[in-house]
């Protein structure tokens, strides 16, 4: 059984190790909020898991610790943000409330990010705005090719994903969070880390055959959602937050798992609507509500115990986590106690 490690003892190790690293206190602790509220939204493969590699990355040379962030271009509702290099939290995080900004002012606001990072979960961005009466639409490209064009075999693609979060009143905010790849890959990456197969439809090898091993993921590739209409978000979600932004796309793509030292360009792109310039917020979230209620309320399929909207399952995981602790299993125990030896730091 894994162990439960309460939030403020995960995102304090989280500190700790960042600051080891070099990354100003500030930074650290703003990384390490994010990072352990992906953990405890249920987003295992964005979370602490994500630690090891990104102290390889940083010790590596391959990210900026001291990122100064700088507006390439400047509109009254839109904006493009050179990260230079710094982590991807503190890029999107910087994104984000920029587009909010903006979007109080003009009721809508886009803003691209480029020579950005990994940053964890696309949900963790859409869901900022829907705190503040606001909507919010995360886009990204994947920080690894692991998909090829529909019919092909060269791997040019990533799991592009697309988040989006919509405040209610009583309810929850609904939040859509999805890989344009039937299973994101750092999903089998936990499923390797844990010794566990994976279900077929994941992956399926170069001679079109199911791959079930997450230790044979690199003899194949990720299948998109909804055959070729999958490739084709992720084909349109990478030039959004990729070409658009002058960040890397296709061949340019560096493999965030594999190469620690090379400077990724990662893109990103974050899209706001202040609900206030449509309609009365109250209103708005009182209507979600009544989504909630007639989902929530619409006969069942025969077997079918609950319908769920999305996110719901997210809110369930949050509320049980901050409760309970967040489970880590053995073996990313085992490697964040090596982590703790290998940078001098207290461990968990």
């Amino acid at each position: 059984m894994p162990n439960l490690i309460p939030a403020t003892d995960l995102s304090a190790f989280v500190s700790r190790c960042l600051t080891a690293c070099g990354m100003p206190e500030g930074d650290a602790a703003k990384v390490a909020t994010l990072m352990t509220r992906a953990d405890l939204m249920g987003q295992d493969g964005h979370g602490v898991f994500r630690l090891p590699m990104y102290v390889k990355r940083i010790l590596a040379g391959g990210m900026n610790l001291t990122p100064r962030f700088a507006l390439l271009q400047d509109r009254p509702a839109s904006a493009l943000v050179d990260g230079d290099n710094g982590m991807g939290h503190l890029v999107m995080q910087h994104a984000t409330e920029l587009a909010m900004e903006k979007a109080r002012k003009t009721g809508v606001a886009w803003v691209g990010a480029r020579q950005s990072n990994h940053a964890g979960p696309a949900s963790l961005y859409a869901m900022l705005p829907a705190q503040e009466n606001m909507i919010g639409l995360y886009l990204a490209v994947g920080s690894a090719n692991h998909m090829p064009p529909w019919g092909g075999t060269d791997l040019l693609l990533s799991t592009n994903p697309i988040a989006v979060a919509v405040p209610a009143l009583q309810f929850p905010p609904i939040v859509l969070d999805m890989a344009t790849t039937v299973a994101a890959y750092g999903k089998v990456k936990t499923a390797a880390q844990r010794g566990e197969p994976m279900p077929e439809g994941w992956m399926i090898d170069r001679d079109g055959k199911p791959l079930t091993d997450p230790a044979r993921a690199a003899e194949g590739f990720l299948l998109p959602i909804g055959g070729a209409k999958g490739y084709g978000l992720s084909l349109i979600f990478g030039i959004l937050a990729g070409v658009l932004n002058g960040a890397a796309f296709g061949r340019d793509v560096v493999d965030f798992n594999a190469d620690a030292e090379t400077v990724t360009n990662t893109g990103q792109a974050i899209l706001v609507l202040d609900i206030a310039a449509f309609t009365d917020p109250a209103r708005f979230r009182a209507d979600i509500d009544d989504v909630w209620r007639q989902m929530k309320s619409s006969e069942r399929m025969t077997g079918v115990d609950e319908i769920r909207l999305p996110g719901e399952r997210l809110h369930r995981v949050m509320a049980k986590r901050t409760a309970d602790g967040i489970p880590l299993p053995g073996a990313l125990q085992e490697r964040l106690a090596t982590l703790a030896t290998e940078l001098g730091v207290a461990p968990l």
